[in-house]
Order: structure tokens, then C-alpha cells, then sequence
């Protein structure tokens, strides 16, 4: 057996463990191994792990609650219900989260929209502390082979009768050469599509290249117009993609106007505590109201020694720009943070495509519907690293052999022109990450969208035409797969004409009640062409 693993987040390096003693596992990253929003991610895992305060019900309620109607219930169930032992799971791999004074019990946390505290948490240094843990283990597998710098180009999918099978990836190293990787299973674990917009809280890895991949193999794509954006991410010209926690509301951080009002009463009457759409919202219509580029954040009311114990990643962080979070307002903006959409999969992790898998924030599970509760990102990838192995240990049979007659894939040949002028993907970079902010950021409209939409189309051709015609850089790969990610959340945006959870437009205020589906976008593979299939999907709704 041989499995692929494209990325290294918690996602990936979880399947890859659990799936070590089942066959040979190829781990890709593109960048540095720890390079990943995991690593990044500040505020925990959330799961019920108070039995005595807190309930399963109550996390389900809060994260249907969060999903404006959008939510696959049985989806929801299953991950929420999971959850205690899948962080226990992480507790035995050697993840240190915080105790209580207690010496046994999790200090748990709380965040926007959940009614109890639950999320655990190694200060706001979360991410750091598992993808560490992870990343030990998995580099003392012998079953599991590491490959860095490497960079998933396409995907390899043969014709399976009258369905198509993947049977692993042409990969590019960082030579600049293009490999076959072959697989009985791939799987996709790439993260997020950040780097899409202008400003955003992701890695620079974040260009959405699974996504993008499965879409140009003929995967079915769900849910795209669902971006979330962070409301609280650093304002200041010298720091880069740093977020403040939503932890710091949870714990007491207020949210000021430049003329130190608060104003999240005005918007929710959870005010800091509401989730992460409303936040983001309101601190977007503030700052149009009065032109400024940040609000602010303040939780230099609570103990000094408290908010360095409790967030020191950000007390030192904050420090380097000489703002001291003890004693000062935190400046903060929106920035896109995370894809509630992505590759659509089954309970399992499947895609539409035999052989493919996708975990983490590359898949779309229906957990998150159209809005995402805090901290359960962390806790869907390990739920579904988990049941995506058992299905690959429960079903050997069935998928040793996949990766057999990939002779039909012969190595690439490559142009052997070098692109002479970089500025040519520096200045389409800009643009699309320009357009993307400006017109199909966190409030639309339908004017906006089909300018975004006509601008995109125009730069996508000018990319496939590089890119036909030149050697294959990963800048170009990147490039490519932000203008096709761009595409799906405008072409998806259009489509959705209400506004519910994370999609806000101006021309449709309102939810409407006709728009209960997701929205599933799938083209032809290998093709030029920029027209999508469309279904609206069913999904498992509360009973």
C-alpha cells in the first residue's frame, strides 16, 4: 500500500500516523515541514471535555447556531461527539495543554459563540505545541518518508470505466523538476486559501493548490462564498499575517472606536462574544463610518501578569512593534482567515474522485455550514484524520492497486523557456489578491462581484497562457491556483443570492429560506473552460 499525504498541518500528519502500519506513506510540503496554519493557529481545540458544565448538546447547538442553517447535522453529531477522545488521543501523543492548578484537569477556554468554556489550549501557542508533537513523531516513523520543498502541480487521474480514479500527483521539487508520485491513496491536506485576498492571517503557503487541484482533476467543489475573515488581526506596516486571538475577547479584551466607544452592542447583543461574521461586520462598518484603518482591542484592564501567562505569544509579538498589551489598546483589522467551503467530501473523507481523499480546511464536511465556530477547525481535522484512516484500514482490499497502470501518465515535458519577466506574475498576483479584497471581501454586491468575475476570467487566460508556454516555477503553480480558487468564490458568490452566515451582500440583506443547500461547482477535467457545472446539495438537517 502507498499512501500520499499532500501537507503537513495537524490534518495530514495525523492521517499519516495512523496509516503508517497499514503500508508506505509519502509526506509533501511545500515549504519547511512547520510551515502550516497549524503552527499558526493560537487559540486551541474546542470540545466538550468538562462533563460536569458543559454538554455534546450544547456544542452541537452552538455550531448549528454558528452555521446560519447550513450545517450537515449528522456531520456536526458525529465530529462534536468525537471530540473527547480525539483530544485525548492528542494528550497521549505528548501534546503538553494547559492544566489547572489541580495539576489534572484542562484549563479550558472560551470563545465567540460558544456558551461554555471549552477549548484547550497551550496559551495562545496552541498550534506550535501540536504541530511539534506531531511532527516528532512522524519524522520517527520508518513507514513515513518526508518530502519538503515539494509542491503538488496536478493531480493524476485515470479514466475508471465510466468514473475517474487518482492515482497520486505530479509533484515539483524544488529543483524545478516535475516528478510522478504514485498512490493507492491521496489525500489532500493542503489548508486553506488565504493568500487569495490582500490581507489575510494565513501562511504564505495558503494559495488554495488542493482545492485547485481537485477542481481541475473534475472534483466537486462545495460551499466557496463562505470566507471567513478573522476580525482581529494586527494593524501595523511592519507585522505580517499576525492574528490576535479570538481568545483575547473570550478572556475579557473589549473592542474601541478611535474614539474609544465600544460599539459591538450596537451590532449583537453578545457584543465581543459574538461570532467571528458579526465581529468581522461590524468592525468593517466602522471603520467605513469614520475612515480609519484599524479599531482597537483592549484587554490592558485585566491583571499584567495574567496576559503574559495567558497570551505570551502575543505579548512578545505585539512588544517587537513597541505596543504593550498590559498597558495599551491593541490596533486590529479584518483579514481573511479561513475557507468554510473546499473539496466536497463523504463521512469518510472521500471526494468525488475514487482514490482521493481531502481532510482539514482543503475539505468541505458540511461541519461548518456557512460560518465556522472558533477553535472547531482544529478539532475536525483530527476527527477526520481519524475516520478517513479507519476507512483506508477497513477497506485494503479495495484500494491496494490504485496507483497500478499509471503508464498513461507519462513524466511531463516541460517548456524549456524561462519567464523572463517575474513582473508579469508579480503584477497579476497584486491584482487578483486586489480585486478579491476590494470586491468580494467580507460585504458584496452583484455589481462588484461581476467586475471581480470578468477581471478574473481575463487574467486566468493571460496565467494559463504563461503557463502553457513557459518552464513551470512553483510561483506559477501558486499563481495559477489563487486565480482558479478566485474564480470558484466569485462564481459561488454569484449564485448565492442572500445573505447568510459569512456571505453578506447588499442586494440581498435578508436569508431566504429557498437557499437551504450548498452550493457544489465541478467542471470537466482537463479542460480550458471556465463554465461550471452547478448543484444545489442536500444535506442532513436537525431533526
Amino acid at each position: 500500500m502507498k499512501f500520499l499525504v499532500i501537507g503537513s498541518g495537524i490534518a495530514g500528519l495525523s492521517f499519516a500516523l495512523r496509516v503508517a502500519r497499514l503500508g508506505d506513506v509519502v509526506v509533501i510540503t511545500k515549504k519547511g515541514m512547520a510551515d502550516t496554519a497549524t503552527n499558526l493557529a493560537q487559540g486551541g481545540i474546542a470540545a466538550v471535555l468538562d462533563q460536569e458544565n458543559d454538554s455534546i448538546s450544547a456544542h452541537i447547538a452552538d455550531t448549528l447556531t454558528a452555521g446560519g442553517g447550513l450545517c450537515d447535522y449528522a456531520t456536526v453529531q458525529e465530529v462534536v461527539t468525537r471530540g473527547y477522545d480525539r483530544v485525548k488521543d492528542l494528550i497521549s501523543y505528548g501534546v503538553d495543554f494547559v492544566v489547572n492548578n489541580d495539576g489534572e484537569s484542562l484549563s479550558l477556554g472560551r470563545e465567540g459563540g460558544h456558551s461554555n468554556r471549552r477549548v484547550a489550549h497551550a496559551y495562545d501557542l496552541t498550534g506550535r505545541a501540536i504541530e511539534t508533537t506531531l511532527l516528532e513523531l512522524v519524522r520517527g516513523a520508518p513507514s513515513i518518508t518526508l518530502f519538503e520543498d515539494h509542491m503538488v502541480v496536478d493531480l493524476m487521474v485515470a479514466a475508471n470505466g465510466g468514473e475517474s480514479r487518482c492515482c497520486g500527483a505530479f509533484v515539483l521539487d524544488e529543483g524545478g523538476q516535475i516528478h510522478r508520485f504514485v498512490a493507492d491513496q491521496t489525500v489532500l491536506c493542503t489548508g486553506g486559501t488565504g493568500k487569495v485576498y490582500l490581507y489575510t492571517s494565513n501562511p504564505d503557503i495558503a494559495t488554495g493548490d488542493g482545492v485547485a487541484a481537485a477542481c481541475r482533476a473534475g472534483a466537486r467543489i462545495a460551499n466557496m462564498e463562505f470566507v471567513q475573515f478573522h476580525p482581529t488581526c494586527l494593524f501595523h506596516p511592519q507585522a505580517k499575517n499576525f492574528l490576535i486571538s479570538e481568545a483575547v475577547r473570550g478572556e475579557g479584551g473589549l473592542l474601541f472606536n478611535r474614539d474609544g466607544e465600544r460599539f459591538m452592542d450596537k451590532y449583537d447583543s453578545r457584543a465581543e462574544l459574538a461570532t467571528r461574521d458579526m465581529v468581522a461586520r461590524s468592525i468593517d462598518q466602522e471603520m467605513k463610518e469614520s475612515g480609519d484603518d484599524s479599531v482597537f482591542l483592549d484587554i490592558s484592564h485585566k491583571d499584567a501578569s495574567f496576559i503574559k501567562t495567558r497570551f505570551p505569544g502575543i505579548y512578545s509579538e505585539c512588544l517587537k512593534y513597541g505596543i504593550d498589551i498590559t498597558k495599551e489598546a491593541i490596533p486590529v483589522v479584518p483579514a481573511a482567515h479561513y475557507m468554510c467551503g473546499g473539496v466536497l467530501v463523504d463521512e469518510f473523507g472521500n471526494s468525488s474522485i475514487e482514490g482521493l481523499m481531502a481532510i482539514g480546511e482543503t475539505a468541505c464536511t458540511g461541519l461548518h455550514g456557512a460560518n465556522r465556530l472558533a477553535s472547531n477547525s482544529l478539532l475536525e481535522a483530527v476527527v477526520f484524520a481519524e475516520k478517513a484512516a479507519t476507512y483506508c484500514k477497513e477497506n485494503l482490499e479495495r484500494i491496494k492497486d490504485r496507483g497500478q497502470g499509471t503508464d498513461e501518465f507519462p513524466d511531463p515535458i516541460q517548456p524549456t523557456q524561462e519567464l523572463d519577466e517575474n513582473i508579469l506574475i508579480n503584477h497579476n498576483w497584486d491584482v487578483l489578491r486586489r480585486t478579491m479584497w476590494n470586491y468580494v471581501g467580507i460585504v458584496r454586491n452583484s455589481k462588484r462581484l461581476e467586475l471581480a468575475r470578468q477581471r478574473i476570467i481575463s487574467i486566468t487566460r493571460e496565467i494559463e497562457s504563461l503557463y502553457a508556454n513557459h518552464k513551470i516555477t512553483r510561483n506559477m503553480v501558486e499563481l495559477r491556483n489563487i486565480a482558479q480558487v478566485s474564480q470558484l468564490i466569485v462564481e459561488s458568490a454569484m449564485l448565492r443570492k442572500e445573505s447568510r452566515g459569512l456571505h453578506y451582500t447588499t442586494d440581498y440583506p435578508e436569508s431566504d429560506s429557498e437557499q437551504m443547500y450548498w452550493l457544489v461547482l465541478s467542471r470537466q477535467p482537463k479542460t480550458q473552460s471556465w463554465e461550471f457545472t452547478v448543484e444545489h446539495h442536500p444535506f442532513t438537517r436537525a431533526g
